[in-house]
């Protein structure tokens, strides 16, 4: 059965809500850096009597990134108590400004009955929040802590020894946003794979005949790189034996590098693909840049022909090319490339200059011949 839409002449359509503005978020998160020291003070009766206002300290401890210490007044820290009451302190040992921080200091009872001596900022509520230390040597404790008396008559005190821990929560707060992950991805290598897979001759499909010496290759690799390779070998008049094409006016060598930078992406190093010493490397580079820039424009392959016109115009080069038979050769074979090289030359010499004189490998673009840019000098 069909469906039947009914509508109303009188309404109007409605417009599409406006989408709320996006919503981000992130999360304040106030935590304690917690971190326990014991304190043993051993000979006791020995320590009476050094004075009031003078103490035993504890080794300096770390919690939450800041250096503390226990301060045990045997004699007591203020004047005004006569020494009858021993004093405690926790003690800030290290630089740092309003260290927000909960204390706890116990005296262990060190009998059965374990009822120890507790003064606590974990045990309670506190309405005026974390005890705030404002610099170096700034304390926390009591000043009479233990009355003197009781403490030497009870089981805090045994062997002459008292055992004192402290445990530190040093205040953190820490903003949160939502959490991005990041993979590290290596860079890439396809050319290499592509490289290897040329060399190997693992599924090759086509070979290529120039200056009877015989090249194996892909199909599918050229035919991604180049339209006249694609239209050669797959486009409707492909050639009829696509099993080995026979190439006419290239030589060896310049297939060879064409090829590379097909499945490489990049030119190789001459000396080592063609086997040059480095006596005739620069004039033979030359002369190789030459014949990649008519191939080049032969297999109209863009980015092969760029990275020739970039070499080509350095002055030192271009100087050396017009000097060769292989320039008077290009403007009689190819007279469409000089064109197109004349035309580069001229509009990157619009925009910029030599820069230090035309022996430094400079380009005309202000790179050089490695691509890196190089500041311009002013005379």
């Amino acid at each position: 059965m069909g469906t039947v839409k009914v509508c109303n002449e009188n309404s109007k359509p409605t417009s599409a809500l406006p989408l709320p503005p996006p919503t981000t978020c992130s999360t304040s998160c106030t935590e304690t850096i917690n971190g326990c020291h014991e304190f043993k003070i051993s000979g006791y009766s020995l320590a009476k009597g050094m004075g009031i206002g003078k103490y035993v300290g504890s080794e300096p401890f770390m919690v939450g990134g800041y250096t503390w210490a226990i301060y045990f007044y045997p004699d007591g820290k203020s004047v005004e108590d006569n020494a009858n009451y021993v004093s405690l302190f926790i003690a800030l040992a290290s630089e740092g400004t309003d260290v927000r921080a909960l204390f706890e200091l116990t005296l262990l009872d060190q009998s059965e009955r374990q009822r120890h001596k507790v003064h606590s900022h974990f045990l309670r509520r506190l309405d005026s929040g974390p005890y705030t230390l404002k610099y170096r040597g700034s304390m926390w404790g009591y000043k009479r802590f233990f009355r003197r008396s009781l403490l030497e008559t009870s089981d805090h005190l045994k062997d002459d020894c008292l055992i004192i821990k402290c445990r530190v929560g040093v205040v953190r707060t820490n903003t949160e946003g939502p959490k991005t992950y990041a993979i590290a991805v290596p860079p890439s290598n396809m050319g290499q794979h592509f490289v290897k897979l040329l060399e190997s001759g693992k599924g090759t499909d086509v070979s290529f005949e120039v200056d009877q010496e015989v090249f194996s290759a892909h199909k599918v690799v050229l035919a991604a790189r180049s339209p006249v390779f694609r239209a050669q070998l797959f486009g409707p008049l492909k050639d009829k034996n696509t099993r080995c094409i026979k190439v006419e006016d290239m030589e060896a060598p310049v297939f060879k590098v064409l090829l590379h930078f097909i499945y490489w992406d990049a030119l190789p190093d001459m000396e080592e693909l063609l086997g040059l010493s480095s006596n005739w490397a620069s004039a033979q580079t030359t002369l190789m840049a030459q014949h990649l820039l008519a191939a080049a424009d032969r297999t109209t392959c863009f980015q092969l022909k760029a990275v020739c016109l970039k070499f080509i115009a350095v002055p030192e080069n271009l100087r050396a090319v017009i000097e060769t038979d292989g320039y008077k050769y290009l403007t009689e074979s190819c007279p469409s490339v000089i064109t197109e090289l004349l035309h580069y030359v001229a509009r990157i010499g619009e925009h910029s200059f030599v820069a230090g004189g035309y022996g430094k490998g400079t380009l005309l673009d202000g790179s050089d011949v490695n691509g890196r840019r190089v500041k311009p000098r002013l005379y």
